[in-house]
């Protein structure tokens, strides 16, 4: 037994991380309060995680990890579950994409080059205002598209 430094609370050794440096090989606050102070630190600087985060998911070894993982078969499940998720989810959004797909396809709507807000060319991606009127899109690079939906909320009924 072992009493904790942080709550006061004496609890058996089990409830203590190791610690090579402590006299007795454990640390002296005990996991709740660790995990306590650590969720509360993380949440106090979360700005920084989130950047620290996007950061890293785009090394080039994790970015290559990830096409590889989707090409397993549980990546495959993964991504399928994921699919029907989204679709219970926003039933009338991926309603729209399939209509507007389709329409590409079938050639009733021509793909724009060219972003309406900022004239880039590249990565354009049709974006519906409204859900509910699915041939009904403005092209916008990636970068446009993303900033409008920072700043607005699309229509979906």
């Amino acid at each position: 037994m072992k009493t904790c430094k942080e709550c006061g609370v004496e609890k058996p050794m089990t409830e203590y991380y190791s610690h090579k440096q402590m006299a007795d090989g454990y640390l002296n606050k005990c996991k709740d309060c660790v995990r306590n102070r650590v969720s509360k630190y993380t949440q106090e600087n979360s700005e920084y995680y989130k950047q620290y985060d996007k950061k890293r998911a785009m090394l080039p070894h994790r970015v290559q990890a990830r096409k590889e993982y989707l090409k397993t078969e549980k990546g495959k499940e993964v991504k399928r579950k994921s699919l029907e998720s989204y679709k219970k989810r926003f039933p009338m959004k991926y309603a729209a994409h399939v209509i507007f797909r389709n329409a590409i396809r079938d050639k009733k709507i021509v793909k724009q080059t060219i972003c309406s807000e900022c004239s880039s060319e590249v990565k354009i991606e049709g974006h519906h205002d409204d859900y509910t009127k699915p041939l009904s899109v403005r092209w916008l690079c990636e970068k446009c598209h993303k900033e409008w939906h920072k700043h607005n909320k699309p229509i979906y009924e």
